[in-house]
């Protein structure tokens, strides 16, 4: 079975809140939405109830802190250990990204008012952390003067100190120093490098 998470903020299936937050699936070519609603918290929704662990545990990927999730009725159908969440100042943050895609941070200007409502995945690093995503957040925090945003301890495997070795080759070393492009030169830029980094 295979799940294909949408990347997308434009998709008539889903709502737009759930596409903004990234938490739209399909599965067979049906629509599932995880929507977060607390900083531990999401409801499933979507018409085979059956296959919510497998897309739960999708989702989980990118958002490791929610440990509780919901049906459409309130009912508790999974939950995870609580997530140990604890502040993080920018300056400590080493990115594993150098570009901000420009769309996604006007899709995230939606849902995202302060610097608590920013959590992502780090990974100790050097008596630092690697941003092992939300680097479109962690940018947002910067043009908003943030000075600290929450994070959650992760793992990952050990490509990413490539990517922080060339993020430092290129003098990145923290969310400020990321390169703010358009839509269209981010998928040019991004996946160009990640294509060349895989082909070795």
């Amino acid at each position: 079975m295979e799940i294909l998470r949408i990347d997308t903020y434009a998709d008539k299936r889903f709502s737009q809140k759930v596409l903004y937050q990234h938490g739209c699936f399909l599965v067979g070519g049906m629509p599932y939405e995880v929507e977060i609603f607390s900083d531990f918290e999401a409801v499933v929704r979507g018409e085979n109830k059956s296959i919510y662990p497998q897309i739960i545990e999708e989702f989980r990927f990118y958002t490791p802190h929610i440990t509780m999730f919901y049906n459409e009725c309130g009912k508790l159908i999974k939950e995870y250990p609580a997530a140990s969440v604890f502040n993080l100042s920018l300056e400590q943050i080493q990115p594993s990204q150098f570009y901000v895609d420009r769309e996604k941070i006007e899709a995230i200007r939606n849902f995202i008012g302060k610097p608590k409502d920013i959590i992502i995945q780090v990974m100790p690093y050097n008596e630092r952390y690697i941003s092992l995503d939300g680097h479109t957040r962690l940018y947002y925090a910067v043009l908003n003067g943030w000075d600290a945003i929450r994070a959650v301890e992760s793992t990952v495997d050990m490509d990413i100190l490539g990517f922080v070795e060339e993020a430092q080759r290129r003098e990145i070393y923290s969310p400020k120093d990321m390169e703010l492009v358009n839509h269209n030169e981010y998928e040019e830029k991004w996946n160009r490098f990640c294509d060349e980094y895989f082909r070795g």
